[in-house]
């Protein structure tokens, strides 16, 4: 390590300067040579004779480079000068209270550059919120409910400063799937339940278990899901009243009430869309270096368009509502003041019924786990977004999200996870650290608090055109032409996750998308890749090799055999001995050694022996362990002698000619000359005379090779 070294460094100097002066001290003060060793060992030992005064010392620390330290203390404390390294628990603390490593380091320049990222991201987050909790189903004032406590849950517990936590269009929607004919109850239930879920994943590791939804799943996933809000988001976009089950259900409906669609609300909701897609470009205007004002406006502007559009389109709706007869469609009364802070609802009641906790369970279905795993799934790849090449602990992040569920759960929130769009309006803020979340909740408190009566002049329209501008960009049509140039058949999943995303619902969409994956995934394992050809060894012996592609698991044991026996029958012509290249074999199992144990047999009875070459020592263990009586060769080398073994031949001579020298090729059906036909038969019982002998067969063979 490098503090040994550079103590070992320090110690051999010392030495050597200590040395050097206490020879010189023992000849100046005429005590002889004898006294020089007992000196030195005394010094060495931090025993100071009293003849040296404490100039003496201080010349010594000039010596050695200590002006600040006597050289007894440099040389039994060198560690003083290492850089310690933190505790385990210390480090245990920084993984999970992430707050305590970057809260010492914080300063008044952070806090400023927290404080611009929070309060812009906050002046986002109120409009989308509003708008969320209307696509879920529910009144506005869940949206802001939802979107305070995981901003003080992630300071804490959060490990990406750039990760906002609160509604998203994706769980709105799933929330709203769930709460149909039911009550908020439902979606504040499914919030805790989420975060418990989250919770039992997170000490339990389980966060492997996200890996199983892989990208085209995902894209398939997220694209559908904002078709089916955009579609969604129509309603009130042409200020349309209606109830509709599902996506294709919308759409027809959708159709159906085109007639009626309000002029005020359709003109209002396109002109609002046309605007906001203008104001997102803004920020990617080029202009001159010496325009950085301008050049900040029009970025904060650019991301401020939810909060602005909201605001303009509320105050001409108050004032068509002041002089004359209001020809939007507005949000209504939205309630006033902050949650009040009490336990879940554990039990219900709505339609003259109670519902038990059992029941409320039952109803929410799949979702309980599903809503958690796509949760944790968005987050986690938002965090991997802004890592900067930096490793992501998906762990942690499923703790912070669970306590962040739980807790926003006694506070009546809809479930939650990060947002990407106002993770990057955050990263785009310049965050320094997680504490620009306290301001954005702080601002969404002061909403609750101060805003609430003028929420009730909000147009749906509007509200409608935001949701439609953020999920527009979540379609990812462009991975499709990458996808089918790298490997088509990651369409598959893609493809079926979306087309039954709109049809079936979203949770089925994508079970059936990770179990089309699956199965694509475990049909190598089936079908593994395997390749037959015929070599002749350096010493002449000829045999089929067999190289398996894949693992030997039992999926694809029963074609390993049947296509092994269909080779060695036609190309081996029941005699060849059969080995199989098992050096791309990663691993096996019990069934397969099985599996291979009856091949040999098969093959044996037939006079060709099996051999298995260079298997790795876990998979030749699980071959020795399940008593399989396969033979087994661990290297090229040794194969030679062992078909030898097997077959009772020797091995072939190689021929040397004046022109060329070549090792005949065997044939063990029959060797042939032009006057004589000499037949090999292999009988059932172990034949361990060698077929051809060193006299006549030799010279007949090389007959045989030189016509």
């Amino acid at each position: 390590m490098p503090e040994i070294q550079l103590v070992e460094t320090q110690i051999g100097g010392l030495m050597e300067n200590l040395n050097l002066w206490a020879n010189n001290w023992v000849h100046a003060h005429g005590l002889g040579n004898k006294a020089f060793p007992t000196l030195f060992i005394s010094l060495l030992a931090g025993n100071i004779p009293s003849q040296i005064s404490t100039s003496d010392l201080g010349c010594i620390g000039n010596m050695t480079n200590a002006s600040s330290d006597t050289l007894l203390d440099k040389m039994s404390s060198p560690s003083k000068h290492r850089t310690k390294r933190p505790t385990k628990c210390k480090r245990l603390m920084h993984k999970r209270l992430p707050i305590t490593k970057w809260l010492p380091e914080y300063n008044s320049e952070k806090a400023l550059a927290d404080l611009i990222a929070g309060i812009t991201v906050g002046l986002t987050v109120i409009p989308q919120a509003l708008a969320y909790a209307t696509l879920a189903g529910l009144e506005p004032q869940y949206g802001l409910y939802s979107s305070f406590m995981g901003c003080f849950v992630y300071i804490v517990l959060g490990s990406c400063k750039d990760i906002t936590l609160g509604p998203t269009a994706l769980l709105a929607l799933m929330t709203y799937q769930q709460i149909q004919g039911r009550n908020t109850d439902y979606a504040v239930l499914l919030c805790f339940l989420s975060g418990v879920v989250q919770l039992v994943m997170g000490i339990l590791h389980l966060g492997v278990l996200i890996d199983f939804i892989s990208v085209p799943v995902t894209v398939g996933f997220t694209s559908a899901t904002s078709v089916i809000i955009a579609v969604s988001q129509l309603k009130g976009l042409l200020g349309l009243q209606f109830k509709s089950g599902g996506f294709l259900d919308t759409i027809k409906k959708v159709i159906v009430n085109i007639p009626n669609a309000r002029l005020a609300d359709s003109t209002l909701g396109i002109s609002c869309i046309v605007i906001l897609l203008l104001m997102r470009k803004m920020k990617d205007i080029n202009l001159p270096a010496s325009q950085k004002g301008l050049k900040k406006a029009l970025w904060l502007l650019s991301t401020s368009r939810n909060a602005i559009i909201v605001v303009l389109c509320s105050v001409a709706a108050y004032l068509f509502e002041s002089y004359s007869e209001n020809p939007f469609k507005l949000t209504g009364t939205v309630k006033e003041g902050l949650p009040s802070l009490r336990l879940p609802p554990f039990s219900t009641e709505y339609g003259g019924r109670e519902f038990s906790f059992i029941e409320m369970c039952s109803d929410l279905g799949s979702s309980i786990v599903l809503v958690p795993i796509i949760a944790v799934l968005g987050n986690v790849a938002i965090a991997k977004a802004f890592a900067s090449g930096e490793s992501v602990d998906a762990t942690q992040e499923l703790i912070t999200l669970s306590f962040a569920n739980i807790c926003g759960s006694f506070v009546g929130a809809m479930p939650i996870t990060g947002s990407f769009s106002r993770s990057a309006v955050n990263h785009a803020s310049g965050v320094a650290t997680q504490f620009g979340s306290v301001f954005t909740g702080i601002l969404v408190l002061l909403a609750l608090s101060l805003l609430t009566p003028y929420f009730y002049y909000i147009p749906k329209a509007a509200l409608a055109a935001v949701v439609i501008c953020a999920v527009i960009f979540m379609i990812e049509y462009e991975v499709v032409k990458p996808m089918w140039r790298s490997r088509r058949a990651d369409l598959v999943p893609a493809f079926a996750t979306f087309a039954l995303c709109l049809s079936v619902g979203v949770e089925l969409g994508i079970l059936a998308g990770v179990a089309v994956n699956v199965i694509l995934l475990l049909y190598p394992s089936a079908r593994p890749q395997l390749d037959v050809e015929t070599v002749t060894s350096p010493s002449g012996f000829n045999y089929l090799l067999v190289t398996v592609g894949n693992s030997l698991y039992f999926p694809g044991v029963e074609y390993i055999r049947q296509y092994v026996e269909r080779a060695a029958k036609k190309q081996g012509g029941c005699s060849m001995p059969v080995v199989i290249d098992c050096r791309y074999v990663l691993g096996a199992d019990f069934t397969a050694a099985k599996g291979m144990c009856a091949l040999s047999n098969s093959l044996s009875s037939r006079g060709q022996p099996l051999v298995l070459l260079s298997p790795r020592a876990s998979v030749a263990s699980v071959f020795s362990n399940a008593g399989s009586s396969v033979v087994v060769v661990l290297s090229s080398d040794e194969l030679d002698s062992t078909l030898q073994n097997l077959t009772g031949q020797i091995p072939l001579p190689i021929i040397k000619t004046s022109e060329k020298a070549h090792t005949p090729p065997p044939k063990y059906e029959s060797l042939q000359t032009e006057d004589e036909v000499t037949e090999i038969v292999i009988s059932d019982e172990q034949n361990s005379t060698p077929l051809l002998s060193n006299g006549d067969g030799i010279r007949s063979l090389s007959r045989v090779n030189d016509t």
